[in-house]
């Protein structure tokens, strides 16, 4: 749902506008002096007033970025919603229908109302196919070129199981795959990272990230909050479903990597 504002304004204001506002705040001034510096010729300026000057262009872009996704709303008027699943009805989930299915489903919501439904662009892939994928990167560049966040991977099949063995093969078993992968594109991963990201070393601590253990964390809430749908659509009492969701919580304050 767009815009950022109208759904977390603290967290806008606390968070990333006071970011940038500090930042814009500073950085020119400090530029302005460290020029001086050097045209007086001291020593040891030119450094300085490069990473400076470098923090300034990051500010900028980092303030651009969130303010893509914030604009003036009256109250439904300006706001936007890009739904991609349908979930549940009345006695029926459909976490077993194809992707493809669930996006023609958001197609025909957006037609009905264009104001308030975007609709969600796609490409498909073949991961097996170099040309298949080439055209989908390529899809995504021009797409976070323009502004946009980024694409998420989904398998076609929506709700995918792969099969292992165990024990040489004697036993098999099945497991979920991962239902989404976040491939959010360069700018907008300032806002999540920082300004700063984008230099050298910042990008190094990042590479060295742990990502099993959300993985793991991801696809156990994954299949708690499949189970939560599956009890609402079967009409089970809402402390059933509240089984699933307050394990879901549970997970949530596992620790993880705080680079993520």
């Amino acid at each position: 749902m767009l815009p950022w504002n109208a759904k977390a304004g603290a967290l806008l204001r606390d968070q990333y506008a006071a970011v940038g506002a500090a930042a814009l705040a500073a950085l020119p001034a400090a530029a302005s002096a460290l020029e001086q510096a050097r045209d007086r010729a001291l020593p040891g300026v030119d450094v300085l007033l490069a990473r400076t000057r470098a923090r300034l262009a990051n500010a900028e872009a980092f303030t651009a970025a969130y303010q893509r996704y914030c604009w003036a709303t009256d109250g439904l008027a300006g706001v936007r919603v890009a739904p991609f699943q349908l979930l549940a009805s009345e006695g029926a989930v459909y976490h077993d229908r194809p992707h493809l299915w669930h996006l023609a489903l958001a197609a025909r919501l957006a037609a009905a109302d264009p104001e308030l439904i975007a609709t969600t662009r796609h490409v498909t892939a073949d991961p097996a196919d170099p040309a298949s994928c080439a055209a989908a990167t390529r899809w995504w560049e021009e797409l976070t070129a323009a502004g946009g966040e980024g694409m998420v991977v989904k398998p076609a099949a929506n709700l995918t199981r792969t099969r292992s063995a165990h024990d040489g093969g004697a036993h098999d078993s099945e497991h979920l795959v991962q239902p989404g992968l976040k491939v959010r594109g360069r700018e907008y991963l300032r806002i999540i990272y920082g300004p700063d990201y984008t230099e050298p070393a910042h990008l190094d601590r990042l590479r060295q990230r742990g990502l099993s253990h959300k993985r793991s964390l991801a696809l156990r809430e994954y299949a708690l909050g499949l189970e939560a749908v599956d009890r609402v659509a079967r009409g089970e009492p809402l402390w059933r479903v509240h089984e699933c969701v307050f394990a879901i919580l549970a997970l949530e304050s596992e620790p993880v990597d705080p680079r993520l």
